[in-house]
């Protein structure tokens, strides 16, 4: 199990802010900000500019819409998605964002097992 730790400098350690997350660059060839750990909770931020180039995960994951709006592509559907909303996406399914707006952000946690957890 991965410590806990916050990869923002805050005055609280459980306390992750947009504004914060948003100032942090993600790692060389990365898509993403990694933002919290704790455990197998992977919290991070993810904001594309343009188009979504991502590739399905090995482990289950949860969006939750910080800004923005667009459609989602989740296996074989898709559905338009706003600010506020949650998509849960399990390992190893294709999916995207497409037609987003430009403020367009998302925190994405990772959690549990590879290869996801049984339904």
């Amino acid at each position: 199990m991965a410590a806990e730790r916050n990869h923002i400098a805050d005055a609280h350690p459980r306390h992750m802010s947009l504004t914060a997350a948003q100032a942090l660059q993600p790692p060389a060839g990365a898509l993403s900000s990694p933002v919290f750990e704790h455990g197998s909770l992977l919290v991070k931020l993810y904001a594309p500019k343009g188009t979504d180039a991502q590739v399905p995960h090995t482990r289950d994951e949860l969006y939750v819409v910080a800004q923005g709006s667009g459609t989602f592509v989740n296996g074989d559907t898709q559905h338009a998605f706003v600010t506020g909303d949650v998509l849960f996406v399990p390992a190893g399914v294709p999916h995207r964002f497409a037609a987003f707006s430009d403020d367009f952000a998302v925190w994405v946690m990772f959690y549990g097992p590879e290869g996801g957890e049984a339904a």
